[in-house]
This record gives C-alpha cells, sequence and structure tokens, in this order.
C-alpha cells in the first residue's frame, strides 16, 4: 500500500487529463456532494468544535465518563463475553453415556426415550410453526461420532465404541427456513425428554463447534476417594446456579470384577499372589496348548474348564489350586474374593490422580465467566476447606481463554511500545504522541455498542477486531495532530490553528471512516456460516472506525488544548514564566510541536 500510494499513484496522477471548463453531470454530482460537505463543516462542525474546546476540561469528561460507562456495562454483563462465538448449527445431537458394563439392549432404551422426546419437539414444532424442522434423524448405539468430533476433552476415552454409549442427531432445516434457533429447540428437547434413567450423562449439542465445556473444574489429588467426595460436592453447589445444567464429573467406574486376596495358610504353602492369579486365568480364561494352520488362519487351541464349571462365583470357590510341591488345596482355604468395580480409566495430571467437575450454561440467563468467577473466589474454597489434600485448577473453555487473553495482551502491549516509538522518533515529542494514542480506548467504545446494537456476544473474535482498530485510529489521530503541528506556524494563536486544523481535516478523516466502515458491511451482514466467525472481528472494526472518527475530530483538538495549558501551568510552577517573547513562543512549539521530517509532512499533506 506505500509502495501504491508513494511511487506509483504520483505518476498516475501527473498522467491525468487537464480539467475542462464545462462542467458534465458527473462533475455536478461531485460538486453537489463536495459543497455540501463544506456547508455542513460551516455550519455543525465548526459550532460544534469551538464548544468542545471552549468548554474542553467538561468536553474530556464527559469522553472519560462514555469509556466508564461502557467498561461498566460490559462488567456488568449487558455486552456479555464468551470467548466463543456461538455459531448457529443446522443439527442438533444427544449423547448419552451409561454405567460401564450396560448391554446394548439398555442403552437403545435410553436412545429410544430421547427419540420419543425428539418427535415430541417435531409435533409441537409443526404445530406451532406449521413447519417441519427436521430432515433426517440418526440414531447410533455404541458410538457417539457427534460427540467424538467436538466434545469433552476425554471424548477420545469414552466416544470408543462400546455397549455403553449412544447418540442421536437430527439434521435440521436451513436455519432460513425455520424461526427457531437450534439452541432453543436443543433446549426443548432437553426439556421434553426429561432425565434418562441409570445414565451416567446426557449431553445435548446444538452449535457448530466448541472449544470445550462452560465450566470445568479440574481437582487433583493423591486419594481418589477424597477426590470423588470434593466432586460430589462441587456439583452440588452448582445445581444452585440458574442457568447451569448437564452437570457431571469425568469418573467413571469400570465394570465389575472379582479382586483376590491370599490368606495366611497360603503363604506357609509357598503360593504368592501371582501364582493364584495366574491359575484362576488359565481356569477361567484358558492357556494356549498349541496352534492348527487351518488354510491362511492360525487357529489357537485353549485349554480350560468347561463352560458349566465357570459361569458362576461358586465354581470359583470351588476350583483347586495347586502348590509348588505338585499337592492341591481348595481354593478357600489360601484365597478371598471381593466383588467391587474398577475404574475405566485413570487420569492423572502431575502424577495425581485428577477428576473433572463440567457444567453447561445457558447463556440468556447468566454467562459462564459470572459462574466461574464466583465459583474460584466463594464456593471453592468453601467446598476444598473439608479436602485440605485436593487442588483445583480451571480447564475446557476458561483455560483456552485464559491462553488466548494472556497471549494477545503480550502482543498487544509490544505493538503499543512499538507505536508509541514510532510516534515518537519523528515527532520529537514524548507527550504528542500520548494524545494520538488516547483515541485508542475510545475504539472500545464504539466496538461494544456496535455489539449491543447488533444483538452480539463479545468474542475473542471481537477482540482481534480491536487491536487492528488501534492502527486505523492512530492514523486518523496522527493525521489531526501533524496538521495542528502546521498550522500553528500560520496563525497567531493555538485556539485558531486548531480550529482551521480540525476543519481541514474534517473531509480526509470523515470520508476514510466512511469507507472503512461500507467496506465491512458485506461481511457484517453475510448470514452464511463460513462468515460468522469473522462477523464479530468485523463488527469492532467497522462501529469502533465510526465513533473512534468522532473522538478524532473532537477530543483530540481538545486534548491538545488542554496539554498546551498543562505545559503552561507547569512552567508557570518552576518559575520558567508564561511563553510571552518570539524566542520563548518558538522554544515552546520546538517542545510542543516540532518540526518534521520533509518525507513525513509531505505524506501527511498528500493525506
Amino acid at each position: 500500500m506505500l509502495v501504491e500510494s508513494l511511487q506509483i499513484l504520483p505518476s498516475h496522477l501527473s498522467h491525468m487529463p487537464k480539467r475542462r471548463s464545462r462542467r458534465g453531470l458527473w462533475s455536478r454530482f461531485q460538486g453537489f456532494f463536495a459543497n455540501g460537505l463544506k456547508r455542513f463543516i460551516r455550519i455543525a462542525y465548526r459550532p460544534t468544535l469551538d464548544v468542545a474546546l471552549r468548554w474542553r476540561y467538561s468536553t474530556a469528561a464527559v469522553g472519560a465518563a462514555m469509556l466508564i460507562l461502557t467498561v461498566g456495562m460490559v462488567m456488568g454483563g449487558w455486552a456479555q463475553f464468551h470467548f466463543f462465538p456461538s455459531i448457529e448449527a443446522d443439527f442438533i445431537s444427544a449423547a448419552v453415556t451409561m454405567p460401564q458394563g450396560t448391554p446394548a439392549t439398555a442403552t437403545s432404551e435410553a436412545i429410544a426415550r430421547l427419540e420419543r422426546g425428539a418427535e415430541e419437539l417435531r409435533a409441537e414444532m409443526i404445530a406451532t410453526d406449521g413447519v417441519d424442522p427436521f430432515l433426517h434423524v440418526y440414531s447410533s448405539v455404541g458410538d457417539q461420532p457427534m460427540a467424538a468430533q467436538g466434545g469433552s476433552p476425554f471424548g477420545a476415552i469414552f466416544n470408543m465404541a462400546s455397549a455403553n454409549v449412544g447418540e442421536i442427531t437430527v439434521e435440521l432445516a436451513p436455519s432460513n427456513d425455520r424461526t427457531t434457533t437450534s439452541e432453543a429447540l436443543g433446549n426443548r428437547w432437553r426439556d421434553l425428554t426429561g432425565p434418562v434413567p441409570s445414565a451416567t450423562e446426557v449431553k445435548f449439542t446444538a452449535t457448530m463447534m466448541s472449544p470445550g465445556d462452560d465450566v470445568d473444574v479440574q481437582l487433583t489429588g493423591g486419594d481418589i476417594e477424597q477426590l470423588r467426595a470434593a466432586a460430589d460436592a462441587v456439583k452440588a453447589r452448582l445445581t444452585g446456579y440458574a442457568g447451569v445444567f448437564e452437570i457431571s464429573d469425568s469418573f467413571r467406574q469400570g465394570k465389575r470384577e472379582m479382586k483376590l486376596g491370599i490368606k495366611p495358610a497360603a503363604e506357609t504353602l509357598g503360593l504368592t499372589l501371582q501364582d493364584l492369579g495366574r491359575q484362576v486365568r488359565q481356569a477361567f480364561y484358558g492357556e494356549e496348548a498349541q496352534r492348527i494352520q487351518r488354510g491362511r488362519d492360525d487357529v489357537r487351541v485353549m485349554v480350560r474348564y468347561p463352560e458349566s464349571e465357570r459361569r458362576s462365583l461358586g465354581n470359583l470357590e470351588n476350583m483347586r489350586i495347586r502348590t509348588p510341591d505338585g499337592g492341591e488345596v481348595p481354593f478357600r482355604q489360601v484365597a478371598e474374593v471381593e466383588q467391587g468395580r474398577g475404574f475405566a480409566s485413570i487420569r492423572r495430571v502431575d502424577r495425581q490422580r485428577a477428576i473433572n467437575v463440567t457444567a453447561a450454561v445457558d447463556a440468556t440467563v447468566t454467562s459462564s465467566q459470572a459462574v466461574i468467577v464466583d465459583l474460584e473466589s466463594r464456593i471453592l474454597p468453601e467446598v476444598l476447606a473439608e479436602f485440605p489434600n485436593v487442588r483445583f485448577s480451571f480447564e475446557g473453555a476458561q483455560a483456552e481463554q485464559q491462553d488466548a487473553v494472556g497471549g494477545l495482551q503480550q502482543g498487544f502491549g509490544l505493538a503499543l511500545l512499538m507505536i508509541f516509538g514510532l510516534l515518537a522518533i519523528p515527532l520529537r515529542s514524548y507527550l504528542q504522541p500520548l494524545i494520538i494514542m488516547g483515541a485508542i480506548p475510545f475504539g472500545l467504545v464504539g466496538a461494544v455498542w456496535g455489539h449491543i446494537v447488533l444483538g452480539l456476544d463479545v468474542t475473542m473474535m471481537s477482540m482481534f477486531g480491536l487491536v487492528a482498530l488501534t492502527g486505523v485510529v492512530v492514523n486518523d489521530s496522527l493525521v489531526m495532530v501533524d496538521f495542528i503541528n502546521r498550522k500553528r506556524k500560520q496563525y497567531a494563536t493555538l485556539d485558531e490553528a486548531v480550529r482551521e486544523a480540525g476543519a481541514g481535516r474534517f473531509r480526509p478523516i470523515m470520508l476514510t471512516s466512511l469507507t472503512t466502515f461500507v467496506g465491512l458491511g458485506p461481511l457484517i451482514l453475510e448470514p452464511s456460516f463460513q462468515a460468522q466467525f469473522m462477523v464479530p472481528m468485523a463488527v469492532s472494526l467497522a462501529f469502533g472506525v465510526v465513533f473512534a472518527t468522532f473522538i478524532t475530530l473532537i477530543l483530540v483538538p481538545t486534548s491538545y488544548l488542554i496539554l498546551d495549558d498543562l505545559t503552561r501551568g507547569t512552567r508557570r510552577l518552576l518559575g520558567l514564566g508564561d511563553v510571552t517573547d518570539e524566542g520563548e513562543e518558538q522554544e515552546r512549539r520546538s517542545a510542543m510541536a516540532p518540526h518534521h521530517a520533509p518525507a513525513v509532512a509531505h505524506m501527511v499533506e498528500e493525506v
């Protein structure tokens, strides 16, 4: 862009034909708008600027109040912040997880319950809207394909093919053909289905992509029983929040198992737990005796008890165990059996056992950020005071948000330092870059109000738009400040120079901002799925530019005069006297508005 504006564009302009004296239709059209803009500057902008400069401290106070009000609206929840934008999906799905060892028939009954809820939802929507919102319904037992694609971080563990999991997916009509959002349909489906008996977890999904669970608290410790008790306590407290649902934890019990132990009598006979386990395995599972070649396959020949003698616990207790000296003793004499359940999986973080408590949040009722803040400051310290060996941390969407925001803050801070340096060097001042960069926070005001007007949540993509907005705002402010510096050499007083600079730079600043806003308009209005990720960024940039334009045209000249007042006041306090003669005036101008390099002055003049 710099090469085009500095090298190619001047060459093109030098070959433009001379303006003809006769004015055509297009010339009259251009003249109409040019004269209208001049009239607006004379009638509206100049009087407004005069009032703002006369009451400059009140004007600055109003600008600060607007900034504080906007930040308060964000903190108060009027403009809710969500890390990832909620994208309208053309499907809704429900994944159910039953206890380990549940047969496929029981899982099918749970899926059938979900299907009945979906059919009730379909009938209700047809009766209400007269349109069938469903296109296709797909049920699966033994797998959770949708949950495995965008579900919890434990999807790779718990969403493997197993008889205890299932899922039903409903393909919806395109969003333009229905009046109800996919999220509203998913919430209604949940209400119509109700609780699923014996289900460990039931999750409804109605968004296209998700960075993780809205609330994800990771508990770590060395004692699994304490972890389970702490997880139950946290889940109980989460039920007290309005708008929090689908509360569950990552602990999964495994299948029923028999835990073997040896008695003291076995040790006197020379038996070990390893000997006992090996003989039980040989009896019930079998031992490979040989392999037989059958065509291209190897057939293993297993030696084990007959099927009639390995069906019950009584068969185990009646078997005989061989001792090292070749004798045999009853199983009951040397061993004991304890029935229990194992673990479906064992998760460790930094060599500590870990359980995650997760929950979903209804954004229309509250925000996940508000729930997490209350959990961290009040609930979790109270709950974990009973379990001193348990520690907590936040995972899921919250962890992703912290990482992303942390990286963005570091990069944005470095960018601000570089901008300050690039402005301070050609301006030869440490104060004027602050005037230019003072307009940056006010871009936040326009961006937040843009989200409120369009009914959008502030997301991480919105923050990226604010970072891009910084460069645009700085450009407009730089044009204004540089023009004021040069006008000071032409007018007797600073007030006159500021007023003339504002009027002279009104058109380029306004046109630059309006063209940026209009150029981003199609992206903001684009309804396609691919554009929804970029819409928050475009809204931040477009509305922030428009609002920052008025800040540049009003607050930047005001701030310039305030800085001059502060400079004069500082000189009086230090006993340097006021600026009166020509030499002192020149000295003050060198400090406030020094000469610029010819190239920089030429660039700004061309703008």
